[in-house]
């Protein structure tokens, strides 16, 4: 029975590695699977006739099986392990008493191991010496280390924030995610325990969308950590304990679930008022006001004397009926705002203030004290309506997800504009808010860039205009706004973009913060047909390149370039060149003959066929089909109505998450991810007809008013695993001045992605960015295992790691508390689109006890 069901094994996986070959050959595929197919096939049979040259023959298809491997990976443990694994547990089977005995006549006893069974005994050996000399290299990584005259660079503290803080997104308005203190080195960063855990309550429910995420990054100023949840709770706590001093419920009018595409918070803004006294909003005020409370106290005396006013914006509004969320000629939502009764917030409580976008098309102005409304800014309830003069508004079509910039004068904020639901989305404009008053200053439409004049209401910006989603950087000196820009729907189609669209789509914007004015674009991708936004917040930095010292601007992007641009002027200051890019677009569209190479990039290598992967042979011959079925020409292959392989995918090689840099040491440290996806235009018969959805499900990438839909998706093997190879996953640190990679390290396990939690290195995808901290440490916990982790800048080496309850797709931040330890905060909540575990959890990392001078430590 033994032998006969063996016999079977091997016969089902010939047929199917014969037929599959034969298929793939017929694609311009290998031949090997064809010749493995039939091997397998005259084993079986050997094996049925009890001949003990069944175990020979099979040994020697081990080994021809590793050397076709060796040729096509060469010592790559995860690729051979993918074509061979398999084959060595059942030669390993083949070696059990019951098979040799099954191979002697009548199953004599006892069984008898002989020569066949030592030729097969050998082979399996020599294999697993072969496999386990793989798995000690590490063929992908790159080792190198910075000087360490580059690392003992003298730290500069000088900055309108103090050190021990993190004020905003990237710490300051520079967005570098770097913090000066200098507790936590690479000698003791291993010392590093929990000092308390705080859970939110707030956590994804089933009727939330798909991508309800934490993506937060705490802010920490004056003793107090800020943080902000899926729902646009707002939480004050204490930074040394993690005890909750209040919280804000902004009682979030849940939007449709059909339509909304994400339900998430990266973080809230702060301003202090007395920090400029200078900052005068646009009101009347008293002769007598000379500090930002008697502004602030004279604005809400304004407010408070009329607070019977009915506020009504953008009312007669056409919303957008596409989506089947509103009937013709029903008006945009209205939001009218009634006085409240008597202000209950005292003035002076909201000198410091805290601004919060919310996913119902809201930007409420809070006090960083108390958490209560900060009557004035837009009415009475402290509430600007985003939705104003926005054309097309459905519930979850637009809103703010990332926090907004804030000037001395000014709030500016983006918005998320709902990817690929229709051609009439709305406006992707950029707005600017009187800091105090909330009054509209400037708006920037990328379809109308003239016109920053406050647009009155009655009038709508223009439809379907490119947005900027991300966070933004600021530059008070030269009084810059720089913003990462998107597309306008649908990604994947672009015959119909106008001359601004074309200019604007997927560029670093800076514009004069005063105006609104356009200072320069710079475009990282032409024409784009692939969804790649510029995802994540630019970098300030001064780079000593030649001895001088220039203003630049550090931009990751989700194609994998990093460009370094002269922020004065957007001019390259590492060289960019136009590569020549793939043709191929579907009838009607066109793709840009070249596209932007930055000199610091992190494109892939093309795919090949030997690039496919899978658990088993059999998957990974299921990939080398897909592969050959699809269209592929290398990085900017446009989408077809065949399907073709996008790679990187618009999951990005980077993403949100942005970089590190280091100002002091001019070092960039980064996680770049590596992910393919799969793109196809379907034809759509009019504008209105779901094509690639059923009714009541999400319409995402229905393209409503375009003549195709998109179906995108990861490109994934029939067992749901990356079909091109690990490792997806890296950190790694580049030396600015020069563009050049110094370490590329795999980074993460398989420890949460496998059914068997393995502690194996792998190299997994991630989502979340990282920081760098003077003591010569950077952070990240973004990997798909669920792991914080400390690198040595200086190496790249992995240093200390803790395990987090559920997925930590967020940017940690660090801070000095008042007992004079430097803080490590993440948040662990998980990530619905990279399907991590779910949770609540604040985290809270310090060393056991501040060292004798700590706080001169702590503070260069």
């Amino acid at each position: 029975m033994y032998r006969i069901l063996i016999s079977i094994v091997l016969a089902v996986i010939g047929v199917l590695l014969l037929g599959g070959g034969i298929r793939l050959v017929s694609l311009g595929g290998s031949p090997f699977y064809i010749l493995l197919g039939i091997a397998l096939l005259v084993d079986a049979l050997l094996f049925l006739r009890r001949s003990s040259a069944a175990l020979v023959f099979y040994g020697i298809t081990v080994l021809v099986i590793l050397g076709w491997s060796w040729n096509e990976v060469g010592l790559d443990w995860w690729q051979l392990s993918a074509r061979g694994n398999m084959f060595v547990v059942i030669g390993a089977l083949l070696l059990l008493p019951p098979m040799v005995r099954s191979l002697r006549p009548e199953n004599a006893l006892p069984a008898r191991y002989g020569a066949a069974s030592g030729v097969l005994a050998a082979c399996l050996a020599l294999a697993c010496v072969a496999g386990a000399y793989a798995m000690v290299q590490a063929p992908h990584d790159i080792y190198g280390e910075f000087p360490a005259a580059r690392m003992n660079a003298e730290v500069d503290t000088e900055s309108a924030v103090p050190a021990g803080e993190w004020q905003a997104y990237g710490r300051t308005s520079a967005g570098q995610r770097y913090s000066p203190l200098s507790q936590i080195k690479p000698g003791n960063v291993a010392q590093l325990k929990t000092a308390w855990t705080y859970h939110t309550g707030d956590i994804r429910g089933p009727n939330d969308p798909g991508e309800a995420t934490y993506e937060v990054t705490p802010l920490m100023i004056d003793g107090t950590v800020y943080i902000c949840t899926p729902h646009n709770l707002v939480i004050a706590l204490d930074a040394v304990s993690g005890k909750e001093k209040w919280r804000f419920d902004p009682h979030l009018k849940q939007t449709a679930k059909q339509t909304t595409q994400h339900l998430t918070c990266r973080g809230v803004s702060y301003f202090n008022s007395e920090s400029d006294p200078s900052a005068t909003p646009a009101i009347d005020v008293p002769a007598e006001a000379s500090s930002g409370a008697d502004i602030l106290k004279a604005e809400l005396a304004r407010v408070k004397a009329s607070a019977d006013e009915v506020v009504t914006q953008s009312a007669g509004v056409p919303q957008n009926i596409v989506t089947g969320q509103a009937k013709i000629g029903d008006p945009n939502p209205i939001v009218n705002r009634k006085a409240t009764g008597p202000l209950t917030t005292p003035a002076a409580s909201c000198i410091k203030r805290l601004f919060a976008p919310t996913s119902d098309g809201r930007l409420i102005s809070i006090s960083a004290e108390t958490g209560l409304i900060c009557p004035g800014f837009g009415g009475d309830d402290g509430t600007v309506n985003l939705w104003a003069n926005m054309p097309n508004i459905t519930p979850g079509s637009i809103y703010a997800t990332s926090p907004p910039v804030v000037t001395d004068r000014l709030v500016i904020v983006g918005g998320t504009v709902n990817d690929n639901v229709a051609t009439t989305s709305p406006s992707g404009a950029i707005r600017a808010y009187d800091v105090n008053t909330g009054e509209l200053v400037w708006n920037f439409d990328s379809k109308n860039p003239g016109a920053t004049a406050p647009l009155p209401n009655g009038q709508t910006y223009s439809e379907n205009a490119p947005n900027s989603w991300s966070v933004s950087s600021y530059d008070p000196v030269l009084g810059l706004i720089y913003l990462p820009m998107g597309n306008q729907s649908p990604d994947q189609y672009g015959a119909n973009r106008d001359e601004n669209v074309e200019k604007y789509s997927s560029s670093i914007l800076a514009l004069d913060a005063r105006t609104g004015k356009v200072a320069w674009v710079f475009q990282t991708v032409h024409h784009d047909l692939w969804d790649m936004d510029v995802p994540a917040q630019p970098s300030l930095v001064a780079l000593t390149i030649a001895g001088v010292s220039v203003p630049a601007l550090v931009a990751p992007t989700k194609q994998g370039d990093v460009y370094v641009l002269d922020r004065k002027t957007g001019v390259p200051v590492l060289p960019v060149t136009e590569e020549p890019a793939p043709s191929g677009a579907v009838k009607g569209d066109f793709t840009a003959p070249t596209q932007p190479t930055s000199a610091i990039s992190f494109k892939p290598e093309p795919l090949q066929e030997q690039d496919m992967w899978g658990a088993t042979p059999l998957d990974q011959l299921a990939c080398r089909i897909a592969f050959r079925k699809l269209d592929y020409k290398g990085r900017y292959t446009p989408p077809t109505e065949n399907g073709a392989i996008i790679y990187p995918g618009n999951f990005g090689t980077f993403n949100w998450g942005a970089v590190a840099v280091d100002p002091n040491r001019q070092i960039m440290f980064s996680m770049p991810v590596y992910l393919a996806f799969t793109s196809k235009l379907v034809p759509r018969p009019d504008e209105y007809a779901r094509v690639i959805t059923s009714e009541g499900d999400n319409v995402f990438n229905e393209n409503f008013g375009a003549p195709y839909a998109a179906e995108m998706a990861p490109f994934l093997s029939p067992l749901g695993l990356p079909c091109q190879a690990p490792p997806w996953g890296y950190v790694t640190g580049v030396d600015l001045t020069t563009g050049k990679t110094i370490y590329k390290h795999v980074n993460g396990t398989v420890r949460d992605l496998s059914p068997i939690p393995l502690p194996f290195k792998m190299g997994v995808p991630g989502i979340g960015g990282p920081i760098i901290t003077g003591g010569g440490v950077a952070f990240l916990s973004g990997s798909l295992d669920y792991y914080i982790r400390g690198y040595d800048l200086q190496s790249g080496k992995e240093i200390w790691r803790d395990r987090l309850p559920a997925g930590g797709q967020a940017t940690p931040s660090t801070y000095l508390g008042a007992d004079g330890r430097q803080y490590l905060i993440v948040v662990a909540g998980g990530h619905g689109s990279t399907k991590t575990a779910a949770g609540d959890s604040i985290i809270a990392y310090a060393l056991p006890a501040a060292p004798a001078g700590s706080q001169e430590q702590a503070t260069p």
